[in-house]
């Protein structure tokens, strides 16, 4: 009974590691998303004071949503959000936009509010947006 309860202790540590290796993601992939299969970069540059149809996301860590400076056409749910945007915020974004920011616009065309429904892509274009957002 004792070697079970140890072996179960392991196994639920050797889970909860492969999540942290998941999340943490791999910024080769998450360019790749960005700029191909999620069609991130259609709306966003990484170029500061180059906006899109969306705004910048250089220096996105640790802004404030909605507060590019320059950038017009926000939501009022985006600007009036509490929303700082470090790994945890922009992973819930990501996940589901229209359940964390109830009514922002972020919009792709044939899809109201587009969804990264996997967490390993998540963690890839996270991973990829701190070091091409970073100034």
């Amino acid at each position: 009974m004792r070697c079970s309860g140890i072996v179960g202790f392991l196994v639920v540590g050797m889970i909860a590691l492969a999540g942290q290796a998941a999340a943490e993601g791999d910024a080769s992939i998450g360019e790749k998303l960005f700029k191909g299969f999620l069609g991130c970069s259609s709306c966003h540059s990484l170029e500061a004071g180059e906006t899109k149809v969306g705004p910048t996301l250089a220096g996105l860590f640790g802004r404030k949503a909605g507060s590019v400076e320059g950038y017009k056409s926000y939501s009022k749910a985006m600007v009036n959000s509490e929303v700082v945007w470090d790994e945890e915020s922009l992973n819930e974004f990501l996940k589901n936009p229209m359940k964390f920011i109830p009514e922002n616009k972020m919009e792709v065309p044939g899809e109201v509010v587009p969804r990264v429904s996997s967490d390993q892509h998540r963690g890839d274009l996270i991973a990829y947006l701190k070091e091409a957002t970073a100034q």
